[in-house]
């Protein structure tokens, strides 16, 4: 199995320099922010990060190629770098720190590419994630001061804790009636949203979590991190991976269910 330590290393690395981006400029009064032509916001911080995870790549990693939610893809071969330099950017704005910047490394594989290393970094609300494939997921300050995470064990949809993110995904995909079940038929719900909820299912404080509309870079860290604790991460097509323009996180044990509520008529 290969070994993805340095690659890790370096994601950290990376991310330590985003959060120190991040913060200097978060609830600053004159961040300036845009609107990009899908209506969402974009700020300068956004922007700063990205550049400065991919000058760093451009040198660390000069022949691995780099997509990014800010600059596109560049660069080809079997090794590619995605980047969402601060995830839940309508938080960030606002002033809410749920917030993450979000580093993955994903290898060509049978199938397509696939996610290798993942970093999910919340300097706001102190908390980091990460894992590399063969090797588990972690939470902690740092790779020498971490805990191992594991997803739960709940086996019963009765049981469970289901995090989404908002309703009018849902309803805009027809399949409101199918979330609306889903929700009466677990113990909790909550609206998380972002990376959060499926940081929270790799931990085990919650059991189930979905999203009907997403990007790459929203998910190839989270899925490896998911993945590695243990759980299950696909679309709702069922796929694995953060291929579907959607998203399925659980504790493996629920997933089946989960979805048969999703893909409800």
């Amino acid at each position: 199995m290969a070994d993805y330590h340095d690659d890790l290393r370096l994601a950290h690395v990376l991310a330590d320099a985003a959060d120190a981006a991040t913060m200097d400029r978060f609830k600053a009064l004159d961040l300036k922010v845009e609107t990009k032509p899908d209506m969402t916001p974009v700020s300068e911080a956004d922007k700063a990060a990205e550049e400065l995870i991919r000058y760093q790549l451009q040198r660390a990693r000069p022949r691995d190629a780099i997509l990014g939610e800010e600059y596109g893809i560049e660069g080809t071969g079997p090794r590619r770098w995605v980047v969402d330099p601060i995830d839940g950017t309508k938080n960030y704005v606002r002033g809410v720190p749920v917030w993450a910047t979000l580093i993955s490394l994903m290898e060509a594989r049978e199938g397509g590419y696939q996610p290798v290393v993942g970093v999910v970094s919340a300097p706001a609300l102190g908390r980091r994630w990460w894992a590399a494939k063969g090797a588990g997921a972690y939470t902690g300050r740092s790779l020498s001061s971490a805990t191992r995470l594991h997803v739960s064990n709940v086996a019963n949809l009765s049981d469970a804790s289901f995090a989404y993110s908002s309703l009018s995904g849902w309803e805009e995909q027809g399949r409101l009636d199918g979330f609306l079940d889903l929700t009466r038929a677990v113990w909790r719900t909550r609206g998380y949203g972002d990376f959060w909820p499926y940081m929270m299912v790799a931990e085990g404080s919650l059991d189930i979590c979905a999203e009907p509309e997403l990007s790459l870079w929203d998910m190839a860290a989270t899925a490896i991190v998911v993945q590695e604790a243990g759980g299950t991460f696909t679309g709702l097509d069922g796929v694995h991976g953060p291929h579907s323009g959607n998203a399925a996180a659980s504790n493996g044990l629920l997933h089946e269910a989960l979805l048969e509520y999703l893909n409800r008529d």
